[in-house]
């Protein structure tokens, strides 16, 4: 039987799916009615209030002077481009297809680890990333040359900067907590997000509320509480069991997408995607992680656990 606490992790799992997934047409919502600075720029504000709100219950520390540059680029990077660069590429790209193509962002990561941090590049990463960028062009030429948009790089760039978040937070994830991280990440962000306030002012003012909702929700729940809810179940659960529920975001984000606004992908979108996935589950093969000890919290989960988990497509959704 399983245990009442057994399913809280399942549970939080399944949510962080769910939340991380719906991010992609809700964005489709809220831009229609507020634009892609507006939006950027609202989501960003109210996933840093609520992370803040829950520093203190979570007894986030402050973080030191000498990692202040690399919190910063995880705010530049995995905050405020990822975020005005999805929402900008989700103009002409459909939200399902959005989640296919930003799939792709640990063939980024592992890439740059290789590069900067000395990591090993292993037959599997390389063959592993080739395989996935092959489903991204599959993803991205779909509907063949004449449907290719630039939208289409734009998504593939936010994907790559996503992935240099996952990376800059490596060397983080050694002396602080993923909610840590993602708090210091999500308020850098705000900072770098400011040049944004005098169109989203003026965007907001005139928005309509299933638009400003849009933004709220997104902040809220896939920003904020889809993190808290990420650290709370990937302290507590093998780290293989979390991988495998995150290459559910993308066929997950397929389906809320088709009830929610109606999206019917093409079939070599859905090809192109199932390839990407098998790329990336092919870099991941090589990463081993134990179960955490039974009571860990999140609040001081094992750091390998998530140092391994900053290379998947998860903590800024």
């Amino acid at each position: 039987m399983i245990s009442r606490i057994g399913s809280a992790h399942v549970l939080a799992l399944a949510g962080t799916v769910v939340l991380w997934a719906s991010a992609f047409p809700a964005i489709r919502v809220g831009i229609d009615g507020l634009g892609v600075a507006a939006l950027s720029f609202l989501r960003i504000v109210v996933a840093a209030m609520a992370l803040a709100l829950v520093a203190p219950l979570a007894k986030v520390r402050l973080p030191r002077r000498r990692d202040l540059p690399m919190i910063a680029l995880c705010g530049a990077t995995g905050v405020t481009a990822y975020q005005a660069l999805l929402n900008w590429g989700e103009v002409q790209v459909a939200a399902g297809t959005a989640s296919l193509l930003i799939a792709i962002a640990p063939v980024f990561s592992v890439l740059l680890g290789s590069a900067f941090l000395g990591e090993r590049l292993t037959r599997d990463i390389i063959v592993g990333s080739t395989i996935a960028l092959v489903g991204a062009a599959m993803v991205s030429l779909a509907k063949g040359t004449s449907g290719f948009t630039v939208s289409a790089l734009i998504v593939l760039a936010a994907a790559a900067v996503q992935g240099t978040y996952h990376f800059a937070t490596k060397p983080l994830l050694r002396r602080y907590t993923g909610l840590e991280v993602a708090t210091y990440a999500m308020v850098a962000g705000t900072l770098f997000a400011l040049p944004l306030v005098p169109a989203a002012w003026s965007a907001t003012l005139h928005a309509p509320a299933g638009a400003l909702a849009s933004a709220i929700y997104l902040g809220l729940l896939p920003s904020a509480l889809g993190f808290v809810i990420w650290a709370y179940a990937v302290a507590r659960l093998p780290l293989a069991t979390s991988t495998a529920a995150l290459y559910l975001v993308p066929p997950v984000a397929l389906i809320v997408s088709f009830v929610w606004l109606g999206e019917v992908p093409h079939l070599v979108e859905l090809m192109g995607g199932a390839v990407s996935v098998a790329g990336v589950i092919l870099i991941n093969r090589h990463r081993r992680q134990a179960p955490p000890p039974s009571g860990t919290s999140y609040g001081d989960a094992p750091e390998a656990a998530f140092d391994q988990a900053a290379s998947r497509p998860a903590p800024t959704r």
